[in-house]
């Protein structure tokens, strides 16, 4: 497992080659991109859009490269046209993705929040994923620590954690090891990589240290 939460594995699926870095890693980390019929690039967020897929790195500044640079067209061997603030609806889809995810989970019973329930999960080894707002303050976020070879996933804000959670704001949430954990850390790394960046989607997703 990477730093960031991804196997190293099969597990990823087949690879898919970035039109702006060029590199093939498992698509797991890329955004899908498809041509709809007005010949416009839609973010395809599940991967189940018809069309022939448009890779590029989950990454603010790639797809802006893509976007500016007219590599969709380059890929698409078309003239496409790109959307503006095409890197904001696509962070603003996959926010909605960890989102829903997070929300089927708690239905589930595989997800708590509030600072004590957390905390008991914790100590009972029941969380798999630690989950605090990015927003929050940052002397109470210390007090709690990311499990032993779990994850932790904090680029979400309190009203996008509320959302998921059916408050208005929420801190400090816990995942366990539901069936949805895997796949609520697989969307966050890729919005990790629109919010934080590429570069550090791999490093720092779980071993928060305490205090």
């Amino acid at each position: 497992m990477t730093r960031g939460g991804r196997q190293k594995d099969h597990d990823d699926g087949p690879e898919r080659k970035c039109i702006v870095t060029g590199e093939a890693q498992p698509a797991s980390g890329l955004i899908r991109f498809v041509i709809g019929p007005d010949n416009q690039v839609v973010p395809d967020i599940l991967g189940r859009l018809p069309g022939r897929g448009i890779y590029v790195s989950a990454d603010k500044a790639a797809i802006e490269k893509a976007a500016a640079k007219g590599l969709f067209s380059r890929a698409a061997k078309q003239p496409v046209q790109v959307p503006e603030g095409l890197a904001e609806l696509v962070d603003k889809l996959l926010a909605r993705r960890v989102v829903d995810l997070i929300s089927l989970a708690r239905k589930s019973g595989d997800a708590v929040t509030g600072y004590e329930k957390v905390k008991d999960w914790l100590s009972k080894e029941e969380a798999e994923v630690l989950i605090q707002a990015s927003d929050g303050s940052e002397r109470g976020k210390s007090k709690l620590s990311t499990p032993h070879y779990g994850n932790f996933i904090g680029w979400l804000t309190s009203e996008e954690l509320g959302l998921a959670f059916g408050r208005q704001t929420v801190i400090h949430g816990a995942l366990g090891a539901g069936g949805l954990t895997k796949r609520v850390v697989e969307e966050a790394q890729r919005l990790k990589g629109m919010r934080i960046g590429a570069s550090d989607a791999d490093r720092g997703g779980r071993g928060r240290r305490k205090g």
